[in-house]
């Protein structure tokens, strides 16, 4: 995959149960810090290369932002720096908060 796809929080909800997945939130660090999906790591752009050298870049690869939108431009930087499978996740935070309340935490 050279560029990104979009992702329902139902399937990237399944995902996560299926295999290993990486997840990243690229919200401000205070929504991050209030509540954000279990395993994900906050990414802003201080620490994107660091990301991207350390980071596996052959396992799927979730980015969550507030409701969606964001992440379509991030998926769409990350595929074009090697990831192999990105997933904007649609609905952001928000719906998988709404769908998914036990599967957040803070930080």
């Amino acid at each position: 995959m050279s560029q990104y796809a979009r992702l329902s929080s139902e399937d990237a909800h399944q995902m996560l149960l299926d295999q290993p997945v990486n997840i990243v939130d690229i919200r401000d660090a205070d929504s991050f810090q209030l509540a954000h999906i279990t395993e994900a790591v906050h990414l802003d752009n201080t620490g994107m290369q660091s990301f991207i050298n350390d980071t596996n870049q052959d396992i799927p690869l979730i980015v969550c932002c507030y409701h969606g939108n964001m992440s379509q431009s991030a998926g769409a930087y990350l595929a074009e720096k090697g990831f192999a499978e990105v997933y904007s996740l649609d609905g952001g935070f928000a719906e998988w908060a709404s769908r998914f309340p036990d599967d957040c935490e803070p930080d």
